[in-house]
């Protein structure tokens, strides 16, 4: 549940919010999800990106904690670490790519605000998926790009996902 008191971060570290919740300068703030379109995009992606020929080099997980700033913390939908990356309960160390997928609610502040953490943070893209469009927003820097087709590839690594084979998840139910 979101709030506008400030609490301390050790009681937001220790509590457990369904969906888990950003934490953002004292301020415990809810991300929309928990839409269909949203589930079966997040399904996909890991199922890609856990592949057999994929998980020699990378590790994807959904909703994990990711401390963006000392009094920052961020769920991206899907935060992809390279695989010799330390385990880490609370992501510390800077993944190679954070992914956030749209859903209806979602603003462009709130969104921009989420990339530029990921990114001061020295994450190296963040994807956006917008599963209406079905294009992937590659933000890297100060750029962003949109893509509607081809293939991306994870930063550092040989891995690479095709736009189509992501956005077949949204076929099922057409």
């Amino acid at each position: 549940m979101a709030t506008s008191t400030v609490i301390p971060i050790a009681e937001y570290l220790k509590s457990s919010y369904r969906p888990d919740c950003d934490y953002v300068d004292g301020e415990v703030q809810e991300r929309n999800l928990g839409e269909q379109d949203h589930s079966d995009l997040q399904t996909r992606l890991i199922l890609m990106l856990m592949a057999s020929d994929n998980r020699q080099y990378v590790r994807a997980n959904t909703e994990l904690r990711v401390q963006v700033k000392a009094t920052r913390f961020r769920v991206p939908d899907v935060c992809v670490r390279a695989r010799t990356a330390p385990s880490e309960q609370i992501v510390l160390h800077a993944p190679l790519l954070c992914i956030e997928i749209l859903s209806p609610d979602d603003t462009v502040r709130k969104t921009r605000e989420r990339v530029r953490d990921y990114l001061e943070m020295g994450v190296l893209e963040v994807w956006i998926l917008d599963p209406e469009l079905r294009s992937v927003t590659v933000c890297s820097g100060a750029t962003m790009f949109e893509h509607r087709e081809g293939t991306l590839p994870i930063p550092q690594t040989p891995v690479v996902l095709a736009l189509a084979e992501i956005f077949e998840a949204l076929d099922d139910y057409e």
